[in-house]
């Protein structure tokens, strides 16, 4: 089986073998249920010792990417049914670094879904220390909406996500949100005039942590939902056209 594997050059040799089996599995040059070569034949050709490979293979194993069958070898899993969300970050890229749109989409109607459930149990169950750290920042994201700096705007959007997601107190939406945080800071910059129209929503933020000092689930919820829905039909308007795009292209 040829897989167009390379030598490591890199340092952290198990991170690089992970790479670029993670890398083959992914784009589908290793199908599910495919085998994997012999140890002997990975280590041969990705020029590492068998200590690196294995680390890099337990990894894979963790990762849902793989399953390693004493005396039965090495199969590739269908990550679909197997990996979780940590993969994310590494799907939203493709190999030659630009976004996939497919993926994109799916974050976007994630963070729809899980947004407004955040702030309905921040509601529920946040003190008044995080309610005074929350009127800071609604008052800092006046600051800087006039004169508008959308750049600005983003970032305390992000820390008041933030203190939201600390106030619910829901280790699951918690490791969630880790995810889509650091896949979202992959392309942040790029998000800044598609998400233009969440990021004005100043006042409406204010409305939802003023739902949230009043223990109000509902129309924190309510209210969050109304804030993340301009940001996703901005995003979305951008992944279809520059899907359109790519489609047109030569």
């Amino acid at each position: 089986m040829t897989l167009g594997l390379e030598p490591i050059v890199r340092s952290s040799l198990p991170d690089a073998v992970f790479d670029q089996l993670a890398d083959q599995i992914l784009s589908r040059r290793l199908e599910p249920g495919d085998p994997l070569p012999s140890e002997r034949e990975l280590s041969t050709a990705l020029g590492v010792n068998r200590g690196a490979l294995r680390e890099a293979l337990k990894r894979l194993a963790q990762a849902g990417l793989i399953e390693q069958r004493h005396g039965g070898g090495t199969r590739v899993l269908d990550y679909r049914r197997t990996a979780g969300l940590d993969l994310l970050t590494r799907l939203l890229l493709t190999p030659q670094g630009q976004p996939d749109l497919h993926v994109a989409r799916s974050i976007m109607e994630m963070r729809t879904a899980l947004a407004p459930d955040i702030a309905r149990l921040c509601a529920l169950r946040a003190g008044p220390a995080l309610h005074e750290r929350l009127r800071e920042i609604v008052g800092e994201m006046r600051e800087a909406s006039e004169p508008e700096q959308l750049d600005r705007l983003q970032l305390l959007s992000l820390e008041l996500w933030e203190l939201l997601v600390s106030g619910a107190d829901n280790i699951a939406y918690r490791l969630a949100f880790n995810t889509l945080r650091h896949t979202y800071e992959q392309i942040r910059e790029a998000l800044v005039i598609a998400l233009a129209d969440e990021l004005r929503q100043v006042e409406a933020c204010a409305q939802l942590v003023a739902a949230i000092e009043r223990r109000d689930g509902e129309l924190a919820f309510t209210t969050a939902r109304a804030i993340v829905e301009r940001g996703s039909q901005g995003v979305l308007a951008a992944i279809e056209l520059l899907g359109e795009l790519n489609e047109g292209s030569p």
